[in-house]
């Protein structure tokens, strides 16, 4: 059994074909491959916009961490002064100390020496009695 091919019923079904091909590309594929397109397009962009914050937080750190050691470095160096001021300056005191101590000790000595020579020069005139502690005398030959 053969059946023979319509061209009218064929025909119409390519004409009713295109229509719908051309409502629906208009309405429903053309607006639908822009969403698309679009969509790919904003993500494109968010990509490339993440990956440049990406870079200027990666830059941002490096800057912090070359202030931090800036800062660190400043503070090292004023930290290292301060202390060999501070040494120098205990050097300087102890040596102002000494001088006066030394200064002291050697009045002292020097007040000392005229009273031993008015101790000896007391006991040639008292015929050798030495004289102790409280005032009194003591002979040569005396216990004490």
């Amino acid at each position: 059994m053969h059946i023979p091919p319509d061209w009218g019923i064929f025909s119409a079904l390519i004409v009713s074909f295109l229509i719908f091909w051309f409502i629906f590309g208009r309405l429903f594929f053309a607006p639908f491959l822009k969403l698309l397109g679009d969509r790919e397009h904003r993500l494109r962009e968010l990509g490339e916009r993440t990956e440049q914050l990406l870079r200027d937080e990666k830059a941002a750190i490096e800057a912090r961490e070359a202030a931090l050691a800036v800062v660190r470095h400043e503070a090292l160096s004023r930290r290292e002064t301060e202390r060999r001021q501070a040494e120098a300056e205990a050097v300087r005191l102890i040596s102002e100390a000494r001088a006066e101590a030394k200064a002291e000790l050697d009045q002292l000595r020097a007040g000392i020496r005229p009273a031993r020579t008015t101790g000896r020069n007391l006991g040639s005139r008292t015929g050798g009695t030495r004289v102790g502690p409280g005032g009194c005398q003591w002979t040569s030959g005396a216990s004490r």
